[in-house]
């Protein structure tokens, strides 16, 4: 592989064409809008088709199984991502990782739209983690290739791929979710598994003419001794791991209650030993530990705000179908149309929140105060569906409106950590671990679902006042700890706004 050379890479991509942005935007653009309408569409349908019954054309899965199920899917895409990032640095380049994760992806639909019972969900499942732990990551690596460092247009870029995420994420409940729900879920896996066939149609068509050589280059390959050793470690690993689940499966070692409760583990043992890893290492100096102990709080804050709006596709769509009142005015509703709300508030409020961000200036919220703003929003949007079951019981059912407020709420807490949080992590990096940190970032999202694993499992209509106040309860006290102790987190920042 030639040597690495960003210059050369800006240089042999077509400059102009895409809204003013580089052509090869308009290649992932559409990469991920396809992508997303897959995963989201998918998404909004799953936990319907697991705990459904077979008689109605579901699996018959217990409602506490599917929820804790939903909540590990979630965590294990994130926690793949880390493979996906050293696979493109030391194997393949991001755009090749990115291509084989999508045709993952594409196969792991096509599974799910097969009748094959509870074996089709976890094979589907299997190939749908490790194919967005490959395409994820990487397809926003190679947005940030087109551009050279110097490049004015580069926040505006990002900003219009972001857009196609949340564009594929709003209009895929509507068209999946409508066909899942009205005529058959299988349908609507099938409408997915065909969103990540274009994506990867129009990926493959206009890569060579539009991204140049962005994406191509393996940035810390691999010498010929450590491939064949990095093969032989997999091998091994493929067999051992393949040994233990002969071994654990029949007697029923490893169940899905065993599993869940692993992962829950993983998701907080994983970025715990991250942080003691950068923290001890020689390469990290006085002020960067300083950055790290100040990125901790910013951590868990962000891992209790992830464990409330990743929610949103588990028990909140529990509570649009089974709670929810799917008439408003003269419409009538599916329960899944409800996960377009998140995207459809980002998409208009994000640039509310970029603007006000520039607006303010100096005079805006330090990290971690936009950090307590957002938690104590995210647990509000939980104390909110509190008042429905004190006015009229849990009995009865409530307004979509109850809904929509919730989604509202916790998407005003997002945009105060997410984008924030981003922003933050590059800043306060160690230099030796920037990449591995960006990873941690993304981590406390996994971390939030795998504690969700556990949480969900206690949800039941007949104690949600219990179930919400507590929760949101907890991120509202949390956020204002976070908020008393904001000053004396920034000083440990050590000059990081």
């Amino acid at each position: 592989m030639a040597k690495f050379d960003r210059q050369k890479i800006v240089q042999s991509v077509p400059q102009r064409g895409f809204f003013g942005q580089p052509k090869g935007l308009f290649t992932l653009f559409f990469t991920e809008f396809w992508e997303r309408f897959s995963y989201y569409g998918m998404r909004a349908i799953l936990l319907f088709y697991m705990y459904t019954e077979v008689v109605d054309g579901g699996l018959g899965i217990s409602m506490e199984t599917a929820t804790s199920i939903m909540a590990i899917y979630g965590a294990l895409v994130y926690m793949t991502g880390v493979i996906g990032g050293w696979i493109a640095d030391r194997l393949l380049g991001t755009q090749q990782t990115v291509f084989y994760g999508g045709v993952l992806i594409m196969i792991g639909h096509i599974v799910l739209s097969l009748p094959m019972g509870v074996s089709g969900l976890f094979l589907s499942m299997f190939f749908i983690i490790i194919g967005t732990g490959l395409l994820k990551p990487n397809v926003s690596s190679v947005v940030g290739d087109m551009y050279s460092p110097e490049d004015k247009r580069r926040d505006s870029g990002f900003s219009i791929f972001y857009m196609g995420i949340n564009m594929g994420a709003l209009i895929a409940p509507l068209i999946v979710g409508t066909v899942g729900q009205e005529y058959n879920y299988h349908y609507g896996f099938s409408i997915a598994a065909f969103g990540m066939l274009l994506g990867l149609i129009v990926f493959l068509v206009t890569r060579k003419k539009y991204l140049g050589l962005a994406g191509t280059y393996v940035p810390n390959p691999l010498g010929d001794g450590e491939k064949k050793k990095v093969i032989r470690m997999f091998g091994i690993g493929a067999v051992i791991i393949a040994i233990l689940l002969a071994i654990t499966i029949p007697t029923n070692i490893l169940t899905i209650t065993t599993f869940t409760y692993l992962v829950s583990f993983l998701g907080i043992a994983i970025p715990t030993a991250y942080f003691i890893v950068m923290y001890r290492s020689p390469k990290t100096n006085e002020d960067e530990q300083s950055r790290i102990l100040a990125y901790i709080p910013l951590f868990i804050a962000s891992m209790v705000f992830w464990a409330i709006q990743e929610q949103g596709s588990i028990i909140l769509a529990l509570y649009a179908k089974e709670r929810t009142e799917l008439s408003f005015a003269g419409i009538d509703l599916y329960a899944s149309w409800f996960q377009s709300l998140n995207p459809l508030f980002i998409i208009f409020l994000a640039p509310v929140f970029a603007t006000l961000w520039i607006k303010l200036g100096d005079r805006q919220p330090s990290t971690p105060t936009k950090f307590s703003l957002g938690i104590i929003l995210g647990g509000i949007s939980f104390m909110v569906l509190i008042f429905p079951a004190m006015i009229n019981g849990t009995e009865t059912l409530v307004s979509p409106l109850w809904l929509v407020l919730s989604f509202f709420l916790v998407v005003l807490g997002e945009l105060c950590i997410s984008p924030v949080g981003l922003s933050a992590t590059t800043k306060l990096a160690p230099k030796a671990f920037s990449a591995q940190t960006m990873s941690l970032w993304f981590m406390s999202n996994a971390a939030g679902q795998a504690v969700n694993a556990q949480i969900v499992k206690l949800y039941d209509p007949s104690t949600e006042i219990i179930y919400f106040g507590v929760i949101g309860g907890f991120a509202v006290i949390a956020g204002f700890v976070l908020l008393s102790f904001s000053k004396k987190i920034q000083t440990y920042m050590r000059g990081v706004l």
